[in-house]
C-alpha cells in the first residue's frame, strides 16, 4: 500500500482545503486520473493520480485542511497485463509504489494478508538512517515535465525542512522546491539543465537522526554524469549482469514490445530511468545511435586511404571546424513558440498605427514622480498607458471582450486585466494587473514595479498570467520606433509602443516646436474588431495621453 503525500505546490503554500474529492475507497484509478481538488489560498489546483491502482483510503475528509508533505490518500498499485509477458507489471513506478507491483513480473499477484510498505519511500520522519527519494510534485496545470535551473544544494550537504533546494522552470514560471524534513543530500538525479520528470525521483537524501556508523536503507550512488549515459548509475545496474534491484531490468510491457519488434536485447541498452529503468527515449536514442554508427562505419570503409591522407573532403576542399550549437525549446520560450503559432494561425491580425504627443504627459510624470518615490514605488509611464486604456476600455468594451472558442459568442470580461510583456532571464512573460478601472496610478504603479521586477526573475505567480484581457508590449523601452504586435490569445488586441522622440511639430500658431512623438501599433482580432473600432478606441486612448489632467474626471 502507498501513500500519496500532498505534493509542494509552491508558492510558500503549506496547507490547502479539500474542496471535491473525485473518488472513494475502493475505486480504481488510472495513471494522471483527477482524484481531488484541492484549494489554496490563490487558486483551485487539481491533483491527479501518480499510477494506476485502487484507492484503499482518503486520509482527508472534504471540507477539511490537507496539509503539504502529509497523506493525502493511500492506495494500492496494480499491476497491468501486457503483450504476451503473462500479464507482466509495470516494472517500478517512478515513485516507487510498491514490492508487491515490482515483483509481479515473474509470478501472479498475491494479495497480501496486510498491507505492505514500500522500501524506503516515505518521507515520514523517523527511522533513522533511512534514505529516501524525494519524488517531484505535480506543480499543477497538466505540466508533466520541467527544467532544472539550479540546484541549490550539493551531495552531501546537510538539509533542513522547508529549505529551498532546487529552482526548476515549467513552461509558464519559476517554482521553487523545498526540503520535506531534516536531512543529508544522497544523490541528485537530474542535472541543472536536463528535464526532470512529474511523479519521478529528483534527489535523495538521508533522513536527519541516522547513528554514527549506521548504513543507510537504500545503497548510494555516485551522481549521475549528464554527458555520458553509459557512465550513470542507471546504466552501470543495466550492465551488470543486466539486473535491477528486484532481479531483472525494470522496463514497461510498451517498452519491451519496441524491444521485440527491433530484435534487441534489453541488457544491451542503457537505461536512464531510476535504478537502470529502460524507458522509450533510450530505446530510440540506441536505435538512432546504431543507425548514425552504420552509416558512419559505411563511409569509412570506403575512403580510409584518403582520410588518413588529410583532413579535406570529397572535393578536395577544407573541411569547416566550427559546429552548429543546438539548444533545446525549453520552459517558457516553448511556451511563447507554442502561443504565437496559434495566435499567428488561428487569428486574422489588424494592425493600426498611430503617433501620440506625450509631451504634457512627460511633464506630469515629472511632476508626480517625487511624489511616488516617496512611497517606494518607481513612477514609469506604463501606469499611464493602462489607466488610460482601462478609461478607453470603459467607452469601447469591445475591444475588451473576447470570441469563444467556436467564434459564435462574444464574452465581455467584467474587469480590464491589463498584461505587460517583460522580457525576463526565462523568456517573455505577461503578467497581467486585474480590475485597472478600480486602481488609482500610484496603486497600478505599484503593480508594475512588483510584476516587472518577479518576471525578470522568472517567479511569476500563476495568478498574474491568468485572466489578462489585454495586452501592452513597451518595445520601446529597449529601443525601436514601431512594431507588429501578435495577439495574446484569447485576447482581442495589443498594443506596442515604440521610444518617444523629440522631433519638430507645427503648434497651432504655424511655429516649429519640439515635442515628445510615440509611435504606437494596435493589433486586434478582425473576427471581432473593425478598423472603425479601432481607430475610435484609439482616439479615446491617444486623448487621455495627449492631456493626462482630463482623467481626473473619470477618476473614481
Amino acid at each position: 500500500m502507498t501513500e500519496f503525500k500532498l505534493p509542494d505546490i509552491g508558492e510558500g503554500i503549506v496547507e490547502c482545503e479539500v474542496m471535491e474529492w473525485k473518488i472513494a475507497e475502493g475505486d480504481t484509478i488510472a495513471e494522471d486520473q483527477p482524484v481531488v481538488e484541492v484549494m489554496t489560498d490563490k487558486a483551485l489546483v487539481e491533483i491527479t493520480a501518480p499510477e494506476a491502482g485502487v484507492v484503499t483510503r482518503l486520509h482527508v475528509a472534504k471540507g477539511e485542511m490537507a496539509r503539504v508533505h502529509a497523506p493525502l490518500f493511500a492506495y494500492r498499485g496494480e499491476p497491468q497485463g501486457g503483450d504476451g509477458q503473462g500479464g507482466e507489471a509495470q516494472a517500478e513506478s517512478e515513485d516507487n509504489t510498491s514490492v508487491q507491483a515490482e515483483s509481479a513480473a515473474e509470478a501472479p499477484v498475491q494479495e497480501p494478508a496486510e498491507p505492505v510498505e514500500p522500501p524506503s519511500s516515505s518521507s515520514e520522519k523517523g527511522g533513522a538512517g533511512r534514505r529516501v527519494d524525494f519524488i517531484l510534485p505535480d506543480i499543477g496545470e497538466g505540466i508533466v515535465e520541467c527544467e532544472i535551473v539550479e540546484w541549490h544544494v550539493a551531495q552531501g550537504d546537510e538539509i533542513s525542512e522547508d529549505q529551498r533546494l532546487v529552482d526548476v522552470m515549467t513552461d509558464k514560471a519559476m517554482v521553487e522546491i523545498t526540503a520535506p524534513e531534516d536531512g543529508v543530500v544522497a544523490e541528485l538525479y537530474v542535472a541543472k539543465g536536463e528535464m526532470a520528470k512529474v511523479h519521478a525521483p529528483l534527489f535523495a537524501y538521508q533522513v536527519a537522526g541516522a547513528a554514527a556508523g549506521e548504513a543507510p536503507a537504500v545503497e548510494e550512488a555516485s551522481p549521475p554524469t549528464p554527458t555520458r549515459k553509459s557512465d550513470s548509475p542507471a546504466h552501470t545496474a543495466a550492465s551488470e549482469g543486466g539486473k535491477g534491484p528486484y532481479g531483472r531490468i525494470p522496463a514497461s510491457p510498451a517498452v519491451r514490445r519496441l524491444i521485440r519488434e527491433h530484435q534487441l536485447r534489453l541488457e544491451d541498452i542503457p537505461g536512464s530511468g531510476r535504478q537502470g529503468r529502460v524507458l522509450k527515449e533510450d530505446v530510440l536514442s540506441f536505435l538512432d545511435g546504431a543507425r548514425h554508427s552504420g552509416a558512419v562505419s559505411a563511409a569509412d570503409s570506403g575512403s580510409d586511404s584518403a582520410g588518413a591522407e588529410s583532413p579535406a573532403g570529397t572535393d578536395g576542399t577544407a573541411r569547416d571546424e566550427g559546429e552548429v550549437r543546438v539548444e533545446p525549446l525549453r520552459g517558457v520560450r516553448a511556451a511563447m513558440a507554442r502561443q504565437m503559432v496559434a495566435a499567428a494561425s488561428s487569428v486574422p491580425h489588424f494592425q493600426y498605427g498611430e503617433e501620440i504627443d506625450v509631451t504634457d504627459l512627460l511633464a506630469l510624470r515629472g511632476r508626480l514622480k517625487p511624489q511616488a518615490e516617496a512611497r517606494d514605488v518607481k513612477l514609469t509611464l506604463m501606469p499611464f498607458f493602462i489607466k488610460a486604456l482601462a478609461l478607453a476600455i470603459d467607452e469601447h468594451p469591445l475591444v475588451n471582450a473576447r470570441l469563444n472558442d467556436e467564434a459564435t459568442e462574444i464574452h465581455y470580461p467584467p474587469h480590464c486585466n491589463v498584461g505587460m510583456a517583460v522580457d525576463g532571464k526565462a523568456g517573455l512573460m505577461v503578467p497581467n494587473i486585474k480590475g485597472c478601472e478600480r486602481l488609482s496610478l500610484l496603486e497600478i504603479a505599484a503593480e508594475v514595479q512588483r510584476l516587472t521586477e518577479a518576471a525578470r526573475e522568472g517567479r511569476v505567480a500563476a495568478s498574474d498570467l491568468k485572466g489578462g484581457t489585454i495586452s501592452i508590449s513597451n518595445i520601446g523601452a529597449l529601443g525601436g520606433t514601431y512594431a507588429a504586435p501578435i495577439i495574446n490569445i484569447p485576447e482581442s488586441a495589443i498594443v506596442a509602443i515604440g521610444k518617444t522622440q523629440w522631433l519638430p511639430r507645427f503648434d497651432e500658431a504655424g511655429q516649429v516646436v519640439r515635442r515628445g512623438i510615440m509611435t504606437v501599433t494596435w493589433a486586434g482580432d478582425h473576427r471581432l474588431l473593425d478598423g472603425g473600432t479601432i481607430a475610435r478606441f484609439c482616439n479615446a486612448w491617444k486623448g487621455y495621453l495627449e492631456d493626462p489632467e482630463s482623467m481626473l474626471l473619470h477618476l473614481s
